[in-house]
Formats: structure tokens, sequence, C-alpha cells
């Protein structure tokens, strides 16, 4: 069974329903769907899913065990990271459970093949490309991230050659918050095996800022290294003609939205990532502050799409909220994603 994974709380419920709206719109209210609990703040998540038959909760903590044990075992063999977050007063590794997305490989979890989206996404095109693009991958991405590593690994790591080289890393880096992969990867024993060399000096390579996505990726781009003839990353961004290809996220600022689309160059986007833009600028457009950021009217357009009268009448001049916050986190990103 195909299905669509998400990662969520309340704090992100507005954005969640954004979400859920636009995959039923997209991918149909047949399409079946997994939250999965980023911790126990499920109240308002669960009111929401609770209408949606086809969307169900994933909050079993023995699910999520192993692979926050595996997320500890590998930062426990990074050089710095352990200390530098302590330092910090982050007690675990950071922010630990953003790692429960990798529940999605788990032979356990209820789908067969899957395309996980970040609560802070909006699907706006069908999601088919990625599945088509499963029946010949193991894992498929669609971005531009390999036009900036420095947020998948740590590019001064004098180890990073020599684990992967920079074709590697062309072709096979993306972000974490959008892949479509299968049930059963990463086995215990491929976990072990990535334990080992990651303990053998390969840990340094690690970017701590981003630990989920940085331990993804080095998963993904070791065991394509180790299994190539049965385990492959397919990035859609460098194999669709370039005329198709699409950008997805909310740093480029030539986007034109029209109805509940966003168009790159005339052609529709698969899907917009609201990346680095906090939970909070969505909940206060929500509460009707007048709050201004790329893509907003897309987002209300989802939000609301099944209860129009909900949607609050917006207060005050619009203003862009902490003046200067987004732009300064879009330029921090420094990602050129179309």
């Amino acid at each position: 069974m195909d299905g669509i994974y998400t990662l969520a709380n309340d704090v992100v419920c507005n954005q969640l329903v954004a979400l859920l709206n636009s995959i039923e719109v997209h991918a149909g209210r047949e399409m079946p769907v997994a939250v999965i609990a980023y911790d126990n703040r499920l109240t308002n998540v669960q009111a929401a899913i609770a209408p949606r038959p086809q969307v169900m909760l994933l909050d079993d903590p023995a699910l999520f065990a192993p692979w926050e044990a595996f997320s500890r075992q590998v930062w426990q063999r990074h050089p710095t990271a352990i200390a530098t977050w302590r330092k910090k007063g982050i007690a675990d590794v950071y922010r630990l459970t953003s790692n429960r997305r990798y529940a999605a490989f788990d032979g356990r979890a209820p789908f067969d093949r899957f395309l996980y989206l970040d609560a802070d996404t909006l699907l706006l095109n069908s999601p088919q490309i990625f599945f088509a693009a499963l029946d010949s991958h193991s894992l498929v991405t669609y971005d531009f991230q390999h036009k900036d590593p420095s947020h998948i690994f740590d590019v001064t790591a004098s180890k990073l050659p020599e684990v992967f080289s920079p074709a590697e890393i062309h072709r096979a880096i993306f972000c974490a918050g959008c892949f479509a992969g299968r049930r059963g990867a990463f086995s215990a024993e491929q976990r072990d095996w990535l334990l080992q060399h990651l303990a053998a000096g390969e840990a340094e390579i690690l970017y701590p800022n981003a630990p989920n996505q940085s331990v993804l990726n080095y998963m993904a781009m070791r065991l394509a290294q180790r299994e190539s003839a049965s385990f492959s990353i397919h990035n859609l961004a460098l194999h669709l003609p370039p005329e198709q290809a699409t950008g997805n996220s909310v740093t480029s600022s030539h986007f034109v939205e029209q109805a509940g689309r966003v168009y790159d160059r005339g052609h529709p986007l698969t899907y917009l990532h609201y990346i680095g833009l906090p939970a909070d600028l969505f909940n206060q457009l929500c509460s009707g502050r007048n709050v201004d950021f790329p893509y907003r009217e897309t987002f209300l357009h989802y939000r609301y799409l099944y209860e129009p009268e909900k949607q609050p009448e917006s207060r005050g001049k619009r203003v862009l909220a902490k003046p200067g916050v987004v732009k300064r986190i879009l330029k921090k990103l420094r990602l050129a994603f179309g």
C-alpha cells in the first residue's frame, strides 16, 4: 500500500491542516496519510484528523525506540556534537524526535511505499511522479539541495572527500523535508554496518545543526555505495527535462501564485516547502494578525479550504512579523531551490 507520512504536533497544527487539505486535493481523499507524533502535544492534531478516516496517528513509542536509539549511537560517535549541545543546555540529541521520520522505513510501518512531507509543506500536484520513480529506485527526492551541501554535511571536514566524491554529493544529497522510499530499508544489520564506519571516523562529516537531515543523507548515500545493485537514489530535479523541473522552496522569489497553485516559469510546482519559517508566523496569521511571508495566500487557501468562514479577517496593515526576521532566515538558509 502506498501512503504519505508527515511529522507533527499541536505547534504546527495549522500547517498540518493545510497540508492534509492539499493532499486531499492533489492526491485524492482515498490517499492514506500517517501523522508521526513529534511529541505528546497532540490534542489539536487528534481533533484535526478525527473527521478524516484516511488519516492515522502514529504515536507508538515502540516503533520509534530503535530509531531514536540509533540516532543516539550515531551522534555519540561524532567528535564534538554532544559536548556542543550540552553547552547549549540540550540534554539529548538535538531535535531527537525529528528523527522519528526514519520509522517510515521500519518493517512495522503501515505503508509499503511512501512519500514523506514535512508539515511545513503543501502538496500542489499529483504525487505519482514519486511513486512511479520508486518502481526503479529505492529512494526518490526532488530538490536542489546539491547547490548547498553545507546544510547536509560539514564541508570543512577533511574526511568528507574520502567518504563521498563531489559527483556523489551532487547527484544524491537531498532535503529531508520531502523524500519517497520503501518500507524495510535500513535493516538492523545495515544500521550496525553504518555505525561501524561512523565509529571509524566518518562521523566527523555529519552536520550537527540539522541532525536528522545529515544522518538520513549519510545512511542513504553510504548504503547506495555498498549495495549499488539494489539501492539507488534518484533526484527528479536532475533527471526531469530542464524545462519541466520546478523549484519547490519558499526561498525562491519568482514563483507565481494562482488559485491554490504555484507556478515556476509557467509550470506548476509539485510541492512547496516553507523551509525555515517558524510555526509562529503561521499561527499568528491564523489568529488574525496580518503578518507577511512568501506565498502566504497559498497557505491560507489550503488552511481554510473546507472552512472559509473560519478564516479570520486580518487585523491592521500587512506587516512583516518581527521586522526583518523572514528576510534574515531566507538569507541564512542560502538555498537555491529553483
